[in-house]
């Protein structure tokens, strides 16, 4: 039987609770119940065996440099062009635009409100997997 190693992916955040909240709209995946608004760590259990939870700890400084690990997002439902517009309005800010001018291949990368990226890929039914 497999285990999954990985406990967590963890980010640094200047204020968590607001990092998470937006994280949480990204991934469906909900805040612990234990955690608010102020604490120094604050983590989104996805409620999923073997999936890691999204961990986000308070540090005093601002992210400076691009990320050397970033989350790729599969639109559970909706298409990647619904997503990428439904996080800006979250937040987001559109960094870079990968997708291919007929819109049928590509991603779009983002940054949440603290700067960390993530790509917006096509859902599994744009890609004619479901």
């Amino acid at each position: 039987m497999f285990i999954n190693p990985v406990r967590h992916i963890t980010f640094d955040a200047v204020d968590p609770y607001r990092t998470a909240e937006f994280w949480s709209a990204v991934t469906g995946f909900p805040i612990h119940p234990d955690d608010v608004d102020g604490d120094d760590e604050v983590l989104l259990e996805p409620g999923q065996p073997g999936v890691p939870g999204l961990l986000f700890i308070r540090v005093p400084d601002a992210k400076s440099v691009k990320n050397r690990v970033h989350l790729d997002i599969q639109p559970a439902s909706g298409t990647r062009d619904e997503t990428v517009g439904r996080l800006v309005a979250l937040g987001a800010e559109v960094v870079d635009d990968r997708r291919a001018p007929d819109g049928v291949m590509g991603w779009v990368v983002l940054t949440d409100p603290e700067g960390n990226e993530l790509c917006i890929e096509r859902s599994a039914s744009e890609r004619g997997l479901s």
